[in-house]
């Protein structure tokens, strides 16, 4: 269990570089709070204590504004960035090493019964704003843009960005913990640039017609 604790604190001290010792992280970081909470409610949720394994998620949504079902698998070294408006559903299962920023929501789409939120699977970051929505898996050392809405499956190695989630990169490029997620290409920005060339070239053409037409 202290291990446990300690490296819950490590890892912030690790990612974050606004983190400048252990009683600081201890005392003044929401996003450990909130994963401490939810060990001791996840603990209880096993042993069928439901009722007061959901009135502590419920104290410490209110106390740290990130809300973790008592029902959700988190594993070692779980980073919570900040954290305001993290959700994170109750069949949702998180591995090692995982990073999460603020405002990101591990759901459901509503309509499923049993297993009906995302795996995230070891070493994965998930960029503010994210929502990952679904039964799906997160492969291994993959990367979700700030913003992206993913509803699909995303293989390991992958980054992901945009609405709906598009792979962008995948394999062959050395993904780590320091990725800009800030800076992620965007499959739909390139696209309207696309179709904004697009549209300058045929009035271009059209004027050159218009000027050969006047000419005769």
């Amino acid at each position: 269990m202290f291990r446990t604790l300690k490296n819950d604190i490590d890892v912030v001290l690790e990612r974050d570089p606004a983190a400048r010792s252990r009683i600081e992280v201890f005392i003044n970081y929401s996003g450990v709070h909130a994963i401490w909470n939810h060990r001791l409610a996840h603990w209880l949720w096993k042993k069928r204590f439901y009722f007061i394994a959901r009135f502590i998620s419920q104290v410490s949504r209110f106390l740290t504004g990130i809300e973790i079902h008592p029902g959700a698998k988190i594993g070692q070294r779980l980073f919570i960035d900040h954290g305001m408006g993290v959700v994170i559903g109750e069949t949702c299962e998180i591995g090692d090493n995982v990073t999460i920023f603020q405002g990101v929501t591990l759901g459901g789409t509503g309509k499923e019964k049993g297993k009906r939120h995302p795996t995230i699977e070891d070493n994965v970051l998930i960029a503010t704003g994210a929502k990952v929505l679904g039964s799906m898996r997160i492969g291994k050392n993959s990367r979700i843009g700030a913003g992206a809405v993913v509803l699909k499956e995303v293989p390991p190695n992958s980054t992901v960005v945009g609405i709906p989630g598009r792979v962008v990169i995948q394999d062959g490029i050395k993904v780590n913990q320091d990725l800009d997620h800030i800076n992620l290409p965007d499959p739909v920005s390139d696209k309207f640039r696309e179709l904004e060339e697009e549209i300058l070239r045929l009035k271009k053409e059209i004027n050159e017609l218009k000027k050969e037409k006047i000419g005769k």
